[in-house]
This record gives structure tokens, sequence and C-alpha cells, in this order.
């Protein structure tokens, strides 16, 4: 799903509560929302007398073998995976972090990305506060540390409201566990049940960045966590709060363009019929005279079925991936053209030879990678290639958890639609427009969406100014 110049998400999390082996759903949580991060993963667990943690850098599966679960044993556990858009690609920087502060014990992990975490790490930097870390997570914990607020509910609550940008957010004390999102719902937070089971007297209550990780445990999908809202669970059962006042929804609409995996539910909609009707309404919008239509997988399959469907031209796996591609490889001494793209897919030649090629994929970031599959498609016969992307030109950076290149990057921020097709090699050139877009994930009907990566206009009042200057090439 993932390629060299793709957008990523900052991280997947995951919070158990009351289950004797709470420790394994957490990992059982975290592998299914491995396509959110594959850097590092971290869980820590509590026995309702003291927290333990363990993180390393890798694959959740690697990470979390047997003899290392065995040391986690407890009844409620938060977890992680990782992809860094703020702060270092560092064991340091893995989380759940792990405190012991006045409040008591907590570990916490977030998904998203804080606008103003320099802002206040350097105010509180000056104050006396010492960093462990450089990420952006570590502000919330000292100022829930910090906070004048007594209890820890009280003190969170305290700490979110001083926080701006993008968080999604699961914590666990010795006795409960917490789950919180920022006021304006960017990133997703959903939260499920799995009934008392073997004589246990309560439900085990269970959080996750997407509805995925619930069908691997056995989980009900209840609802979202709202906006605004705080969610705590102990021994008292589920309370809710709100800390903040409600402010304009703004949740991120690439989680149903790229990020969430196709079978979650995401801020109230299945991610499956966001994209097959991302595809059919660029079929309806940017139709193409072609005999097969291939996907970019794994990014691209689903809204290609739904452009073959509108279309009628036939879909067909034109390209394979590799699923098995670990991080670090051996490269021939002898220099193979495009051998990173060659690494991880494959041309069938038998479907593309002599085709005239509908090439659907969700995005075109730098361009780098769309011309390289081009060229590697016209190498297996293909004799037109027509690409269709499922979303708009990606035109601005992303400051609340999306790792996109800064505006000189982007290759749609700084070329017309002529010069991107002539730069990687298509026939034909074509985007979904914003309208399309919004209407495929029904803007409006759940949830009310953020597409300041197509706009350049964005929900909050903090941007870096010089991310957002217009390019100097810019011909758009």
């Amino acid at each position: 799903m993932h390629r060299s110049d793709k957008f990523r998400d900052e991280c997947g999390v995951v919070a158990i509560y009351a289950h004797p082996e709470a420790e394994k759903l957490a990992y059982l949580s975290l592998h299914a929302l491995q396509h959110r991060g594959q850097e590092s993963a971290g869980i820590a667990t509590s026995d309702g007398m003291t927290l333990r943690a363990h993180k390393a850098m890798g694959l959740v599966a690697d990470i979390f073998v047997e003899d290392v679960l065995a040391k986690l044993r407890g009844r409620l556990a938060v977890g992680h995976t990782r992809y860094s858009t703020a702060g270092d690609s560092a064991l340091l920087n893995a989380q759940p972090i792990m405190v012991q502060s006045n409040k008591g014990m907590m570990a916490l992990a977030h998904n998203g990305n804080l606008v103003n975490a320099m802002e206040i790490r350097s105010r509180l930097e000056s104050q006396g506060s010492i960093f462990q870390t450089n990420s952006d997570t570590e502000v919330i914990v000292h100022l829930i540390a910090l906070s004048k607020e007594h209890t820890l509910p009280e003190a969170m609550a305290d700490a979110l409201r001083r926080v701006e940008g993008a968080f999604s957010l699961v914590v666990t004390s010795t006795d409960r566990i917490f789950a919180a999102r920022d006021p304006r719902g960017f990133r997703p937070l959903a939260m499920g049940r799995i009934p008392a089971q073997n004589g246990e007297k309560q439900d085990t209550i269970v959080f996750a960045s997407e509805t995925c990780a619930f069908d691997l445990i056995g989980a009900t999908f209840e609802r979202d966590v709202k906006p605004g809202e705080m969610v705590v669970v102990g021994p008292e059962g589920v309370t809710s709060r709100f800390y903040a006042t409600a402010q304009p929804q703004s949740s991120c609409i690439f989680e149903h363009v790229y990020f969430s995996r196709p079978d979650s539910l995401v801020f109230g909609r299945a991610v499956q019929d966001s994209r097959e009707e991302l595809g059919r309404q660029l079929a309806r919008e940017a139709p193409a005279v072609g005999d097969i239509v291939v996907p970019v997988p794994d990014s691209g399959v689903t809204a290609a079925m739904g452009y073959a469907a509108e279309s009628g031209i036939p879909f067909r796996f034109g390209l394979i991936r590799n699923h098995y591609v670990g991080r670090t490889f051996i490269e021939p001494r002898q220099s193979v053209r495009d051998f990173g793209v060659k690494l991880k897919l494959n041309p069938v030649r038998s479907l593309l030879e002599g085709k005239r090629v509908v090439l659907i994929d969700d995005s075109i970031v730098r361009g780098t990678t769309s011309r390289k599959i081009l060229r590697m498609v016209r190498s297996a016969g293909a004799r037109e290639v027509h690409m269709r992307i499922s979303c708009p030109p990606t035109i601005s950076p992303c400051f609340y958890g999306v790792d996109t290149p800064s505006r000189r990057e982007l290759i749609a921020a700084n070329k017309s639609l002529e010069e991107i097709r002539e730069f990687i090699g298509a026939d034909s050139l074509a985007y979904l427009s914003l309208e399309g877009l919004k209407k495929a994930c029904a803007d409006g009907e759940t949830t009310s969406y953020c597409s300041a990566c197509y706009t350049g206009v964005y929900p909050t009042n903090w941007v870096d100014v010089e991310e957002i200057q217009p390019a100097t090439a810019s011909k758009r």
C-alpha cells in the first residue's frame, strides 16, 4: 500500500479494558492496523497495580513474539504502531509513552499531529521541563503532569484544551482506559465491545483507529468517539464528557481515499463504499477509451473496480504486487532502472501487451513513482496508457498527521495538468473533481471533511506560512 512518494498516516492506536489477555488483544489489533505504520510498535499493559511496556523498531509480528507478550500480561492495554510525521524515526520516539507523574502512572498513545507543539515545548523547556523525545506527543504528557487539576481525567481535559491540531488519543492508568478525539475530529477513533465470557463480570471495552481491528478480536462496533469527547472506562463503567466546545468538523477525507482499509468503517461510513464510488464518479467525469482497467495495487484496487463497473471496461490485475518486500534489500551492484518499483510491482505482459490500458491510482504526489509505473506498463507492451486518479490534484501539504511533502515537491502545485501528463508519460491524464470526491464520500451526511491538501484552505488558524506560499514555478 505504501510507496516511496506516497502519503503516510502517523500511526494506529488501540486500547483494551478488562480482558484476561489484554496484551494479546492489543497485539492482534495492532496487527490489523499495521498498514497505518510500519516503523515501530509498542504495547503498555496494567495488571491493576503497575504498568509495563515494550517498544521496538519494526513490524508488530516481529516485535511481539510469545516471550515478550508473556511479560506484558495484564487486563488493560494500549498499543501503537507508528510512521513518523513528527519527530525522528528512532526508538526514543516509539509509543506508548509511559511515565510516572504526580497524577500516577500512565501510558499514552497518539495518532495525529499537534500544530502548536513546538510553541508549547519551547515555553515548557524555558520553565525547566526536560523532554526525553522529539515527538509532539510528549507535549501532552508534560501538560497533564503540570496541570493544576488534581485528578487524571481533569488533568487530561485541561491538557487537551491547550493543544491544537489532530489527535486521537488512548491512555491507560493502572485501573482505567481513556480515549479522546480532538474537537474537529480529524482522525478516526472507534469504540467496540466484547461480551463477558468464561465467568468474567465485565464486558471488554475496546478502542481502535479502525474497525477492522475489532473484526480480528471478535469485538462489535458500537460508535465513534465523538469530536471533543473523552471516554473513560473504569470499575464504575463507561462514562463520557466533552472537554471542549464544539468546532466545525473537519475529518480527514484521505482516510477514505487511501489510509484506511476497505473493510473498515471510518467516520460512520464504509470505506469500501467510498472507494468504489470514487471510481464510479471518476468514470462519469473522465471516461477513457480502453480495453482493460488496471489498478495500481493496493491503493487503486477498489476505485478501479468502481471505474470498471461504471464504464463497462473489463477489470484486470495487470500489475502484481509483491507483499513480502521488507525495509531492507540488497540492490544489484550494476544498477537496474526503476529497481525500487520493480521490487514491489511486476506487470503481467500477457494482459497488457497490445492493450489500451486505463490505469487507476488514488493520487499522484511527486510524480516519480507514477512515471516509473507508466514506463513499466509500456515496457510490457501496452499500446496506450490512460491515467485516472481517484482524488483531486494535491497542491498543499498537511499539518494534521499526514506526511505530505513540502509544496515545492508536490507536482500538482508546480505543473499544469498537461505538464504532469507529459512528465509521467501517459497518453491522457485526469483527476476526480473536488465536488466528485465529496459526493463519493458522502460529505455532509455522517461527517464533514477536511480537504485542505486539495484546496490550500486549512480548518485551523495555525499553518506554516512558508509552506502555503505559491510555488515559484506554479502554473496552475
